[in-house]
């Protein structure tokens, strides 16, 4: 069994980042990921534009060329694509990681397939680079996993002329009411708190303000989410309970790194923050040879890292395992 110098498990913009640095440094990498190539950006919105410049975005001094100032969905993962390809990166896809044994040096890293084949891998160090956009933040109600309730938004033509309820308040909820709307939907939108996340993008802010003050958006703030049934979507706030029409629900409540595989691998996380114990120099976790890159080592704090930061990472690991 051929062993590797590095195995990433995740294979987005973080964990490809993190190989093609060991692969410029001489080692041999190997990159492992229970779904496509760039999973969660393949679960974006279909027509999603992203927050920042093609340059931000850029992994192993490959150019991303860009035919509007932002990039999109599509862009983005042609783009990621390429750069694996010109790198020759080792990928195995649609391969789950089962657990990690071994120690530092001398790591196994036991998958299963789709098929349900298990499969091991030998590696000198670990990075783990698992994102978060897999594991919705569940409100624990009744009716939450009925057929027609999504955490994920995906596109708005099915629901023309039919009403369908928006719940939260940040940049996804946001831009799926507006998207909704701008489709024929009879759209309402639902957030437990008073106003709108601060995080939203700058030219997506005046636009859901005005839908709402116009009355074509309409929004509920302050209002929390009691049940869903199968065709309506039951809420409470100051003004009493109110029951509101739903052919569709999209709960875009947010995302969570998966703490409890971090944890699985022997890391330490913050009871609070659930950020893991880490080496902010090395990004090595308390487990010697076990170092996290991206989003993880955000833990509940998801907004800190985006591509455009997390994909230096695999450069300031690769560093330190160079000395």
């Amino acid at each position: 069994m051929a062993t590797y110098d590095i195995i990433c498990i995740g294979a987005g913009p973080t964990g490809l980042a993190t190989a093609i640095e060991a692969k410029r440094a001489g080692m041999r990498p190997l990159v492992i990921d229970k779904g496509c190539l760039c999973n969660s950006i393949f679960h974006y919105p279909a027509n999603m534009v992203f927050f920042t410049t093609p340059e931000l975005l850029e992994i192993g001094d490959l150019p991303l060329v860009s035919a509007a100032e932002k990039p999109v969905r599509v862009e983005a993962l042609k783009y990621y694509r390429k750069a694996a390809e010109h790198y020759g990166l080792e990928l195995r896809l649609y391969e789950r990681v089962l657990r990690v044994d071994g120690q530092d040096g001398n790591f196994t890293v036991v998958t299963k397939t789709e098929k349900g084949i298990e499969e091991r891998y030998q590696g000198k160090k670990i990075v783990v680079a698992t994102g978060y956009y897999d594991l919705p933040n569940v409100m624990g109600i009744s009716g939450e996993d009925l057929p027609h309730v999504s955490h994920y938004y995906t596109e708005p033509y099915e629901f023309w002329n039919q009403d369908v309820v928006v719940i939260g308040g940040k940049n996804s909820a946001a831009e799926a009411a507006l998207d909704l709307y701008r489709n024929g939907t009879r759209v309402t939108l639902v957030h437990r708190n008073k106003d709108l996340g601060a995080t939203i993008k700058y030219w997506v802010r005046p636009d859901i303000e005005n839908r709402i003050k116009a009355g074509q958006v309409k929004a509920l703030f302050e209002t929390h989410v009691k049940q869903i049934t199968p065709d309506e979507v039951i809420v409470a706030n100051g003004a009493g309970e109110k029951r509101l029409p739903a052919r569709q629900v999209f709960a875009l409540t947010g995302y969570h790194p998966d703490f409890s595989f971090i944890e699985s691998l022997g890391v330490r996380l913050d009871p609070e923050s659930r950020k893991p114990a880490l080496d902010v120099k090395t990004l090595e976790s308390n487990v010697p040879g076990i170092h996290l890159a991206g989003v993880v080592i955000g833990g509940r704090h998801t907004s800190e890292i985006f591509i455009e930061n997390g994909r230096f990472h695999g450069k300031q690991i690769i560093d330190a395992l160079k000395g």
